[in-house]
């Protein structure tokens, strides 16, 4: 479940840091000062409430988590990354040419609110990771229960989350890529 959380981390806070930068470079009817401060206010409320909200939701999942039976499909998690960011990318492109083209009156400030979006995902990822490995398990989400995009993880479809040992997949807690032990 984790997995699908972090997996628009990393595109949002570079399209918006990406975005931002480039923002820096026009003047903008504000002006750059109002434009990075407002920026900074929005990346950091952007962050908080996107880290935030839905635990309700997580934890009433996690409450009634099953063990993964032999039918359950889980996905790797560089096909569920993979998934999620196909299926996203025209997002993506979209808030990314509307933060770069909102330059020309507000500098930099949704180039750094779209980042704010992407540090508020990893955040919450982090926070289900360490309830994950508090419980010492890791929670899935059938593949067939996600929507068409591969997104949702706790969308109406989920009806229970799935649990494997903290060993099993390609996944650490949190969603993070496992790294290899010698």
């Amino acid at each position: 479940m984790a997995v699908v959380v972090r997996a628009g981390a990393a595109p949002l806070w570079w399209a918006g840091a990406v975005a931002a930068g480039a923002g820096l470079l026009v003047p903008g009817l504000t002006g750059r000062r109002i434009g990075v401060f407002a920026g900074a206010a929005l990346f950091l409320v952007a962050a908080a409430v996107v880290g935030r909200t839905g635990f309700g939701r997580y934890a009433e999942l996690a409450g009634r988590a099953e063990r993964a039976g032999r039918h359950d499909v889980l996905q790797d998690r560089a096909v569920t990354v993979r998934a999620w960011r196909r299926g996203h990318r025209w997002w993506l492109v979209l808030a990314f040419l509307l933060a770069a083209g909102s330059s020309v009156v507000v500098p930099a400030a949704l180039g750094m609110l779209l980042a704010g979006v992407g540090v508020g995902r990893w955040l919450k990822a982090v926070r289900i990771g360490r309830r994950e490995a508090g419980d010492g398990v890791l929670w899935w989400v059938r593949t067939d229960w996600l929507d068409a995009r591969g997104g949702r993880p706790v969308g109406p479809a989920v009806r229970a989350l799935r649990t494997t040992g903290p060993g099993a997949g390609d996944a650490a807690p949190g969603g993070a890529r496992r790294r290899a032990t010698r």
